[in-house]
C-alpha cells in the first residue's frame, strides 16, 4: 500500500493559501499523521522549519520517510499536542508562526486492523495512542448502560443511542463483544440503514472520542497553540464533526486577540469530494492573532 493511497491530505489548496505566508520561519503541524500536509508546506516555504506532533507511531514512522527529503528543516515528536509547549521548549522554540491541526481517524489507523474500521475483525482497540490504558474493548463491556449511553448520545449525537446501547448490553451479557465487525453487526441489527451513512457511524465516532479524549485534548491544544503563536501569526483546523467544529468556532471567537478570517467554514470542492470521498465532511476554519492594539 503505497503512502498517497493510504492518506490523501484533505483541503490542501485551502490551507496552503490560508498558512504558508512567505515570512513564516516555524510551523507546527500539530497531527502531522502521515505528512502529507507537512510534504506541501515544505515545499512551498523553502526556509520554514516544520515540527511534526503526532501521538500514533506508526504514522511518524511513515512520515519520517515521507519527509526525508526536507530533514534538516524537520523535527518529529510522538507527543500529545497538549504538549506542544514542551516538545518546542526541548529544541529552543518559544514562539511559532502557524500551527495546523487536521483532526479525526486517519486512513492509516482505518486500515491498520485497530478497530476503527466497521469491518475490523481485529482487537476492538480505537486508541490513536497505543501507550494509552483505555480501549474500545473497555468502553463497550465494561462501561455501565448509563455511561455508555451518555457517552454515544452525547459524542455521537445518536437520536437512536438507547436503543444501541440496549442491543451492546444484551450481547455483553451472553459473551464479551471483542472486535469491530462485532460492534458495527450489534449497531446495524439495533438501527435501521438511513442515509449514505453505514449506522455505527455515530457509535463507533462516540467510542473513539472517548477511547482518545478526544475534545478534551482539543480544547487544550488549541489554548496551547494560541499561547505559542506569535502576533500575524494563524492556526489552522480541519474538523470532521459538529462537535469538533462548535468548539473551533467557539474558541477561535472568544479568545483574546484571535481574529477569525474565514467568516464560515472552508469546505472541500465538488471536485475533491469526487477524488478523495473522507473530505465530504471536512471543515477548515483560519484565525490569525494580533498584538491588541486598536487602529484608529
Amino acid at each position: 500500500m503505497s503512502l498517497d493511497f493510504e492518506h490523501v491530505p484533505v483541503l490542501l489548496e485551502e490551507v496552503i493559501s490560508h498558512l504558508c505566508l512567505e515570512s513564516y520561519s516555524v510551523f507546527v503541524d500539530a497531527t502531522v499523521g502521515l505528512g502529507g500536509h507537512a510534504y506541501h508546506i515544505l515545499e512551498r516555504l523553502k526556509e520554514v522549519r516544520l515540527i511534526g506532533i503526532d501521538v500514533d507511531e506508526e504514522a511518524l514512522e511513515k512520515a519520517e520517510k515521507r519527509l526525508r527529503k526536507f530533514r534538516r528543516r524537520v523535527s518529529l515528536f510522538r507527543e500529545n499536542f497538549l504538549k506542544m509547549e514542551r516538545v518546542l521548549t526541548r529544541i529552543g522554540i518559544d514562539r511559532i508562526d502557524a500551527v495546523l491541526f487536521d483532526l479525526g481517524v486517519s486512513s492509516l489507523q482505518l486500515a491498520g486492523k485497530r478497530g476503527f474500521s466497521f469491518a475490523d475483525e481485529a482487537f476492538l482497540d480505537m486508541r490513536m495512542d497505543r501507550r494509552a490504558q483505555k480501549t474500545a474493548y473497555e468502553v463497550v463491556n465494561h462501561y455501565s448502560y448509563e455511561s455508555l449511553l451518555k457517552v454515544i448520545r452525547d459524542f455521537g449525537e445518536e437520536e437512536e443511542a438507547e436503543r444501541i446501547v440496549r442491543a451492546i448490553v444484551e450481547e455483553r451479557k451472553r459473551r464479551p463483544i471483542e472486535t469491530a465487525r462485532e460492534l458495527a453487526r450489534i449497531v446495524e441489527g439495533a438501527k435501521k440503514r438511513r442515509g449514505r451513512l453505514h449506522p455505527a457511524t455515530k457509535t463507533f465516532q462516540a467510542i473513539r472520542i472517548e477511547v482518545n479524549d478526544e475534545l478534551s485534548n482539543l480544547k487544550g491544544g488549541l489554548a496551547k497553540a494560541w499561547g505559542l503563536l506569535r502576533p500575524g501569526g494563524r492556526m489552522g483546523v480541519i474538523s470532521f464533526h459538529s462537535l469538533e467544529d462548535r468548539i473551533v468556532k467557539g474558541f477561535m471567537r472568544t479568545s483574546p486577540y484571535l481574529v477569525p478570517l474565514t467568516r464560515t467554514p472552508v469546505r472541500p470542492t465538488q471536485e475533491e469530494i469526487r477524488t478523495n470521498p473522507r473530505s465530504r465532511s471536512a471543515k477548515l476554519r483560519v484565525a490569525e492573532k494580533t498584538d491588541g492594539i486598536q487602529e484608529g
